[in-house]
């Protein structure tokens, strides 16, 4: 004996399968494209930040760079402004002679060449003779009796004091009135 009947009843919707079967499948067939279309965004993704992290790493690297360069060459204009007093000086010493006034003079021209370029980039002395004391910016070596002068002013300046940009490089010794 044959069996002439099919199994599977035939459905509108496919080959034989049931309405539910196709309604499952259509399902699955959209989630399979929302899924292709979610891990290519994903993909997407994740290329712009490994390529934001590339960049961020380069500009750490080139900043890191810079920052190394200016350390390096900070004093470049200071060093390149101090040439002129290093030449004058170099001269001064190649001269052979027994005349102190030309040698005196020398040395006093390439000084205040020394102290241009000291001020040109932000050093000022501190020379307090006959002003008040200031602890901040000086530093008292003694004290003496001075009828000619106020008690607490600067009689002598020992050494002279130095700041750079406001800042106290180097106190000014000095020798101060009881």
């Amino acid at each position: 004996m044959q069996n002439t009947e099919s199994t599977a009843p035939d459905a509108p919707g496919g080959e034989g399968m049931s309405a539910a079967e196709a309604a499952v499948n259509a399902d699955m067939e959209a989630l399979s494209q929302q899924l292709a279309v979610a891990e290519a965004a994903v993909a997407e993704m994740r290329d712009v930040l490994l390529r934001e992290r590339a960049d961020l790493e380069n500009q750490r690297r080139r900043l890191q760079r810079d920052l190394e360069n200016a350390r390096k060459f900070a004093n470049e204009r200071l060093l390149s402004d101090l040439l002129p007093v290093c030449d004058g000086l170099e001269s001064g010493l190649a001269v052979e002679t027994a005349d102190v006034a030309a040698m005196r003079q020398g040395l006093d021209l390439t000084y205040k060449a020394l102290l241009k370029v000291a001020e040109s980039n932000g050093l000022k002395a501190v020379k307090p003779t006959n002003q008040p004391f200031n602890p901040e910016l000086h530093q008292a070596v003694s004290m003496i009796d001075s009828p000619a002068h106020a008690s607490g002013t600067v009689v002598n300046t020992l050494q002279t004091g130095y700041v750079l940009n406001d800042r106290l490089l180097r106190p000014a010794m000095v020798v101060v009135a009881n």
